[in-house]
């Protein structure tokens, strides 16, 4: 088995980062780490790049930097601060990247990464829904690939045969249903932050654990898969699954479904984009299907759960409607998590975003895919505080 042998994480000290390390220590894959990069945590950056020795460590806040730098004096590891510098290491050399950069800040670098023909293991939900069809066209025309790491994509990814696409009659993505999946909407409305993030199943950082509790992660997931898979939009289902054991499916015209399970570990799909088309070897949990005993299902509740029908309509509406719904919706997460609105108040602030912007339509072939998200980006942030501010207001 031939794997990649230089790599680069971005995101390094995220939890899919952190897996990420992990996962090599305990395969003891022979590689050369290009790169690794993080936002604000520095310290556990530099004892990382202290582990694995990179040619480069970088911290997005370049306030952090000289703490880097005196962390990794000596080491041999060079040290830089900014996301301009975040994005020049994710178009060095490496032959594989690990893009887990939160939020819209990892679209640059994974461009980047792209257009380096490197292997991009995609981990960012917001380079697919804010730039995914520049995304993967840039990838294949550079002759690399964009490998998805969420567990529910990794699964289709693993059953979906190519060959077989026009077959294709469903793609049916699983959710856990988050902390609130038995809650009423007036048990929801009081809901702390600290409950939202509590997630049964998965440990993920915050804003992707509030995302789970509104089940917009899943709406986002919708849009991602629609671009993955070239699937339209009708045929990508949402099923709620508590144990989260079978990641998703893919049913196909002849009535047979397909499902990719395993124990709810971030290692496994990581492990499946860095050695595919092969499989590594490494000390993974092992699924018993006799103590996980019953598996169940349910239809999600659109009355309780709205984000979902949102995001599908940005879906449907098209154009820069996807990234309008991202950067509100990260907004709304953070009026939250500051306790500043109320959780219900989340998809009221996308909702209403969504309703504001001005239909802009789809961007032109020429138009760069970075500057059109970003500026897209902005125009919806500053919208979603406006809502929010409107319901600070109210309250």
């Amino acid at each position: 088995m031939t794997l990649p042998r230089k790599v680069s994480v971005l995101g390094s000290t995220g939890s899919v980062g952190v897996s990420t390390l992990d996962l090599f220590e305990q395969a003891r894959v022979d590689i050369e780490v290009v790169a690794l990069a993080a936002g604000r945590n520095v310290e556990r950056l530099a004892e990382q790049a202290l582990r694995w020795r990179p040619r480069i460590a970088v911290i997005g806040d370049e306030r952090a930097l000289p703490v880097l730098k005196s962390r990794l004096a000596g080491s041999g590891v060079a040290a830089a601060g900014g996301q301009a510098a975040v994005v020049d290491a994710a178009g060095m050399d490496a032959q594989w990247v690990m893009s887990a950069v939160v939020g819209v800040a990892g679209l640059a670098p994974t461009l980047a990464a792209a257009r380096a023909g490197a292997i991009v293991a995609l981990a960012n939900k917001e380079s697919l829904v804010c730039a995914g069809p520049a995304l993967l066209r840039i990838a294949k025309l550079a002759g690399g690939a964009v490998i998805p790491v969420d567990s529910e994509h990794s699964a289709i990814f693993q059953v979906f045969e190519p060959t077989a696409a026009a077959q294709v009659s469903r793609l049916i993505l699983t959710a856990s249903g988050g902390p609130f999946r038995t809650w009423t909407r007036a048990a929801m409305a009081a809901a702390t932050p600290e409950q939202a993030v509590a997630h049964p199943n998965w440990n993920m950082g915050a804003k992707i654990s509030v995302d789970s509790a509104t089940m917009m992660n899943k709406g986002l997931e919708v849009i991602e898969a629609a671009y993955l898979f070239a699937v339209r939009p009708e045929r990508i289902e949402v099923l709620i699954h508590p144990q989260s054991i079978i990641h998703s499916m893919v049913e196909y015209a002849d009535g047979s479904t397909l499902a990719q399970l395993g124990p709810p570990d971030m290692r496994t799909p990581i492990a499946c984009a860095f050695a595919w088309p092969d499989r590594l070897a490494w000390p993974a949990p092992r699924l018993s299907l006799a103590e996980a005993g019953a598996l169940t299902f349910e239809e999600p509740d659109a009355e309780r759960f709205p984000a979902l029908s949102i995001a599908r309509q940005a879906l449907e509406a098209g154009g820069r409607a996807p990234a309008t719904l991202n950067a509100a919706n990260e907004r709304g997460v953070a009026a939250f998590l500051d306790r500043r609105i109320g959780f219900l108040d989340i998809a009221r602030v996308v909702a209403e975003t969504l309703e504001r912007v001005e239909r802009r339509g789809a961007a032109s072939p020429e138009a760069d895919p970075l500057e059109d998200a970003l500026a897209t980006d902005a125009v919806a942030r500053r919208l979603a505080d406006e809502v929010v501010d409107g319901l600070m207001a109210k309250a």
